[in-house]
């Protein structure tokens, strides 16, 4: 099976939510494009220092929103027209649009927390005016997204693979498809390919599973450097309290997709010295559940044994 990704998937871009705009332009850019999600219009300068503050919020405010709004910068300077006929009289100024005319806006470089609550008010007024729902091509990359992740939970990893492939062809910057595809290579051999691909990943990008699978695969890694679990099992039937091999015992069998075994394996160090390696059985088997996710079954059966282990 061939997991590498394509050019177009490889090449995703944030820009399209974010346009520099005109006065010729004002009516598509800003009117049309309002009666289908909410705009902010900044209006800014290339000399103006508190306009070079705000920027970065306000980008980063619209790339976290994935579409529900869409921002067009104005420079004053070219447009002075335009910015006179909205009543700018300093700048940066920023103007809410939804359904075609202005509804709210700021003078000023607000933090990020402030502008986020403004973008968030614009969206919850478009909302009620029915403005802003999810598109028919939105609608479908989620029923697509939730079929890839069946099909990947059911061990259908050919499935899973062409249909998170899919998604990334009609939207390259889609996080949970590039997550999905790594996945999916971690599952059938390909550690490598998982690393590469997560690493395509916006730097700020924020995302459970790709945190879960960049844990996954550094425990793999460790235990990789390991050996056989036959030697340790050799080790600890002379010795019960070698907890080195119980401990590296854990992390073989974990490698090695037996889960309950790991868990079992560091909860018995924990029952003969809590205080080994400065409580390392512990840290080690919170590890793991933060690698297997907070709803596979090893996650919540070694979290009940934990809990009987520390509270009883």
């Amino acid at each position: 099976m061939d997991l590498s990704l394509s050019p177009s998937a490889q090449n995703a871009s944030k820009d399209a939510l974010i346009v520099e705009s005109s006065t010729t332009k004002f009516q598509a850019d800003v009117l049309e494009a309002s009666m289908e999600r909410p705009v902010l219009v900044d209006f800014w300068a290339p000399w103006c220092g508190p306009c070079k503050q705000l920027t970065p919020a306000l980008e980063k405010v619209v790339t976290a929103l994935k579409g529900k709004v869409a921002a067009v910068k104005i420079n004053v300077d070219e447009n002075q027209a335009l910015a006179g006929q909205m009543g700018v009289q300093s700048i940066p100024a920023v103007f809410g649009f939804v359904g075609g005319r202005p509804v709210d806006g700021f003078m000023g470089a607000l933090p990020e927390s402030e502008v986020a609550r403004f973008a968030q008010k614009l969206v919850d007024m478009a909302a009620q005016s029915g403005i802003g729902g999810p598109s028919e091509a939105e609608s479908q990359i989620a029923a697509a997204l939730e079929a890839a992740q069946a099909a990947l939970d059911a061990e259908d990893y050919e499935r899973a693979y062409q249909v998170f492939a899919t998604v990334l062809r009609h939207a390259p910057d889609n996080v949970d498809a590039v997550v999905g595809i790594a996945s999916v290579q971690f599952k059938t051999g390909d550690s490598d390919g998982a690393r590469e691909t997560l690493s395509m990943l916006p730097e700020d990008a924020s995302h459970a599973g790709a945190d879960a699978l960049i844990k996954a695969i550094a425990l793999e890694d460790e235990a990789k450097k390991l050996g056989n679990p036959s030697d340790f099992e050799a080790r600890l039937a002379a010795d019960p309290l070698d907890h080195r091999a119980r401990f590296d015992l854990a992390m073989v069998l974990n490698a090695r997709g037996d889960r309950l075994g790991a868990a079992q394996a560091l909860i018995a160090i924990m029952e003969r010295d809590r205080e080994w390696e400065d409580d390392g059985a512990r840290k080690k088997l919170l590890e793991f559940f933060e690698a297997w996710g907070p709803k596979d079954a090893a996650t919540l059966k070694g979290r009940r044994m934990l809990s009987t282990l520390l509270f009883r």
